[in-house]
C-alpha cells in the first residue's frame, strides 16, 4: 500500500478503513486529494483480500465538497 499525504489507510482483516485527513479544510476535495484517493481504491480493488471499504474522515465535517 502506498503512503498518503491526505489519507489514513487501515486494514482490518478483510476490511480497509480511508480516512480523509484535511480536518483543516474540512476534506475538501482538492486536485491532489482526489488523485490519492482514486490511486488507493484502485490498490484496494486490486487486493483480493479486501472484501469491505469504510470511508471515514477526520475532524468535524466528512467533506465540504470541491475545494475552490
Amino acid at each position: 500500500m502506498s503512503e498518503y499525504q491526505y489519507l489514513l489507510v487501515e486494514r482490518q482483516g478483510s476490511s480497509a478503513i480511508v480516512t480523509l485527513n484535511r480536518p483543516e479544510r474540512r476534506n475538501a476535495l482538492s486536485l491532489a486529494l482526489t488523485r490519492e484517493l482514486l490511486q488507493c481504491l484502485e490498490e484496494l480493488a486490486a487486493d483480493a483480500g479486501v472484501r469491505v471499504l469504510v470511508l471515514a474522515a477526520s475532524g468535524p465535517g466528512f467533506c465540504s465538497g470541491h475545494d475552490l
